[in-house]
C-alpha cells in the first residue's frame, strides 16, 4: 500500500515529511520521495529502495521548502527506479498517487498527440499531465483538479502542489484512504492517521469522491458531484500506535473498506499494466506444461480461497485441481506424485497443520509454492517458492483483505499457468488481465451497497439460522458468507452448492430461513434462478446478492437485492466478497460480539 503525506506548515518540511512516511513503511514500499516549494519553483529529491537513501539523499541536497508532499511507492505500473518514484512533477504541478488509473492508456495516447512527453513508465504520469494541460492554458488549479478527476477511472488517492502558491495543497479520494490533518496555522493530507499522529490529534477522513482545497487557514471539502460538503473532524490517539482503526468502529470495518487498495497493489506486483500481461515476481522452478496435478492446501478461510482457485485454475490453465483441508491432508498420507505442485495458503504463514502439510509435501518430492501475507513467515521460509499477498497487518481475527489478496494471487497463477501450458492466447489473456486491472474499482463500488446491508443485517439477527447459496466459484464465496457470519456473529449458518439445495438442505427452509444467494449474471444464473424458486416456493426469505442483470432478470420476489456492479463473471468472487463481508460485520454489531476478537478464536493457529 503507497503512503502518502502533505504538509502545509510554518518552517522546513522535508524532514517531517520523511518522518511521517516512516511511520507507513508498516504499508511496504520500494522507492520513495517528497516534493516542496522551494521559492516559486518545484524541487524534489527520490530514491531506490528503503527510506535511509531518501535521508541520505536529503542531507547531501537539502530542501528548505514550507510546502511538500511525500511518497512511499509500491511499483505498480513501471519498475521501481527512481525516475518512476514519486513525487512526480512539471514546472507547474507535482503528484503523489496511491491507485491504479484504468485508462491510463488513452489518456496517454490522447496527451501525447497533444504534444505531452512521458518520462517513466507510471500510470500517475498521466494525472501529472493531465492536470498540467489544464493549467498551461491559464486555468487555476483547483479547476484544473476538478476538470482532471472527472476524466479518471480506477481506485485512487492524489495529493497535489503547485508552483507559486505556496498556500495551496489539493487532494482527492476514490477507493484508496486520504485524511485531513487540522493544525494551528498549518495543514497536513495522509494516508492513515498514523501518518499524521506527531502533528495533530485532530482529522477528517475523505469519503469515496471526495477532493479537498487545503489552505493553512483551514480545509474546503468538496463530494463526487462537486457539491461543499462537511466530514466529521475527529479525535485521534495514532500518535504512539503502529495501527490504527482510522474512524471505523472495529478493525475488521476498517479492513473491509481497505480492500480496493490492497487488492490493487497485490494486482500490481503479479501484472504488467503496460502490456496487459500476467507477470510473476519470482520465476517458477517450474513449467506448468510438466505439472500433472496441483494440491492445494490450506485452512478455514484461505481453504475457501483455494477453492476457487481451484475453478480457476482448471478452468484457465485445464490443470486438475485436488483440494484439501490442511488438518486432513498431513494424517491422509495422500499419494503425490514427484515434480507435480503443492499450493499451501495462509495469512500469517504460520499456521501448524499447513505447515506440517507443507513439510509432508517436500518429502514427496513436489514443487511447493506458498501463497502468504508474511513473507518472513515460516511457511514462506520454508517454500520452494513465495507468491506473497500485500494485504498488510490484518488486525481482525475474521480474515477479509487477506482472503481477497489471496484471490487475486491465485488468479494471476491461473492465468499464467493457462497462458504457459497452451490453454489461453495472448488475446485471453490481455482480456482476463484487464477484468483483473478493474476490480479495485468494482470494490469500491461494491462497498457503496453498505447502507443497504447494514438495515438488512438487523433482520438477519433476529434468525438462528442462515443459509447461502452459490454456483460455481460463488460455491465457495457462499462457504464463506456462511463461515464469516458464524464466526463473528455466533449464528448457525451453512453454505450451499445451490444444485445441492433438492438433495437434503432444502429440508430446512421455511418462512423463517433467511436464505443468501450469491448468483451474478453468469452461466449458470438460470439454474441459480430455479433454485431459488424452490426456496421461494417454501416460504424462504431470499437475499439475492447479483448484478443489474440479474436484478432485473431474476422471477422471484427476493427480501432485499443487493445490486453489484456489471463485470465480466471470471473474477466476480473478489467483488462479491466484501457483500458476503459486511453482512456478517453488520449482522455481529447488532448482536453486540466481540467482532474484532470473537469467542474462542485466535488470528494464528500455531499449534494442532
Amino acid at each position: 500500500m503507497c503512503g502518502i503525506v502533505g504538509i502545509l506548515g510554518r518552517a522546513p518540511v522535508a524532514e517531517q515529511l520523511v518522518d511521517s512516511l516512516k511511520r507507513l513503511e508498516y504499508r511496504g514500499y520500494d522507492s520513495a520521495g517528497v516534493a516542496t516549494l522551494e521559492g516559486e519553483h518545484i524541487e524534489r529529491r527520490r530514491a531506490e529502495g528503503k527510506l535511509k537513501n531518501l535521508e541520505a539523499r536529503l542531507r547531501a541536497e537539502p530542501l528548505a521548502g514550507h510546502t511538500g508532499i511525500g511518497h512511499t511507492r509500491w511499483a505498480t505500473h513501471g519498475k521501481p527506479t527512481e525516475n518512476n518514484a514519486h513525487p512526480h512533477a512539471t514546472d507547474r504541478v507535482a503528484v503523489v498517487h496511491n491507485g491504479i488509473i484504468e485508462n491510463f492508456r488513452e489518456l496517454r495516447e490522447e496527451l501525447e498527440k497533444k504534444g505531452a512527453v512521458f518520462k517513466t513508465e507510471t500510470d500517475t504520469e498521466i494525472v501529472l499531465h493531465l492536470v498540467d494541460s489544464y493549467l498551461a492554458r491559464g486555468i487555476s488549479p483547483v479547476e484544473a483538479v476538478k476538470a482532471s478527476l472527472s476524466r479518471l477511472r480506477g481506485a485512487f488517492a492524489l495529493g497535489f502542489i503547485f508552483a507559486g502558491d505556496a498556500n495551496l495543497m489539493i487532494g482527492a479520494r476514490n477507493g484508496p484512504p486520504l485524511a485531513i490533518g487540522y493544525g494551528k496555522g498549518e495543514m497536513y493530507l495522509g494516508s492513515d492517521a498514523i501518518a499524521l499522529g506527531p502533528f495533530t490529534d485532530t482529522i477528517s477522513y475523505l469519503e469515496d469522491g471526495d477532493w479537498v482545497v487545503l489552505t493553512r487557514d483551514g480545509a474546503v471539502i468538496y463530494d463526487k458531484h462537486n457539491a461543499v460538503v462537511d466530514r466529521e473532524a475527529i479525535k485521534h490517539s495514532a500518535s504512539t500506535s503502529l495501527v490504527d482503526k482510522a474512524n471505523y468502529r472495529h478493525f475488521m470495518a476498517k479492513e473491509i473498506h481497505e480492500q480496493p487498495e490492497v487488492v490493487g497493489h497485490t494486482l500490481a506486483r503479479y501484472v504488467d499494466m503496460a502490456t496487459e500481461r500476467i507477470a510473476l515476481p519470482v520465476k517458477l522452478p517450474f513449467d506448468f506444461k510438466d505439472i500433472q496435478r496441483i494440491s492445494i492446501v490450506a485452512c478455514g478461510t484461505a481453504s475457501y480461497a483455494g477453492y476457487v482457485g481451484k475453478y480457476w485454475i482448471e478452468r484457465f490453465g485445464r490443470l486438475p485441481v485436488e483440494l484439501d483441508v490442511a488438518s486432513e491432508f498431513r494424517y491422509r498420507e495422500a499419494p503425490l506424485r514427484k515434480g507435480d505442485l503443492a499450493i499451501f495458503i495462509s495469512q500469517s504463514g504460520e499456521t501448524a497443520d499447513t505447515l506440517a502439510a507443507l513439510r509432508y509435501a517436500k518429502a514427496e518430492g513436489v514443487h511447493t509454492l506458498s501463497v502468504v501475507n508474511v513473507a518472513t513467515s515460516t511457511i514462506a521460509r520454508e517454500s520452494e517458492t513465495v507468491l506473497q499477498t500485500l494485504a498488510g497487518p490484518e488486525i481482525g481475527v475474521a480474515s477479509t483483505k487477506a482472503f481477497t489478496c489471496q484471490l487475486m494471487v491465485l488468479a494471476a497463477i491461473a492465468v499464467a499457468a493457462g497462458k504457459a501450458r497452451g490453454e489461453l492466447s495472448d488475446a485471453d489473456e490481455n482480456r482476463l488481465v484487464k477484468g483483473l486491472v478493474e476490480i479495485p474499482r468494482l470494490m469500491a463500488a461494491a462497498l457503496s451497497t453498505e447502507p443497504q446491508i447494514e438495515k438488512l443485517a438487523r433482520e438477519i439477527a433476529k434468525h438462528k439460522d442462515v443459509v447461502y447459496l452459490g454456483r460455481g466459484t460463488s460455491y465457495p464465496l457462499a462457504l464463506e458468507g456462511a463461515l464469516k457470519l458464524k464466526e463473528i456473529s455466533y449464528i448457525h449458518a451453512e453454505g450451499y452448492a445451490a444444485g445441492e439445495l433438492k438433495h437434503g438442505p432444502i429440508a430446512l427452509i421455511d418462512e423463517n430461513m433467511p436464505v443468501v444467494v450469491i448468483a451474478p449474471h453468469d452461466k449458470v444464473f438460470e439454474k441459480t434462478v430455479s433454485n431459488m424458486q424452490e426456496v421461494a416456493a417454501r416460504g424462504g426469505n431470499i437475499i439475492l446478492m447479483t448484478d443489474a442483470r440479474g436484478a432485473a432478470e431474476a422471477t422471484v420476489d427476493s427480501l432485499v437485492t443487493i445490486v453489484l456492479p456489471d463485470m465480466a463473471s471470471a473474477f466476480t468472487p473478489m467483488v462479491y466478497a466484501v457483500p458476503v463481508q459486511l453482512l456478517a460485520y453488520h449482522t455481529a454489531v447488532v448482536m453486540g460480539t466481540d467482532v474484532d476478537q470473537p469467542r474462542n478464536l485466535a488470528k494464528s493457529v500455531t499449534v494442532e
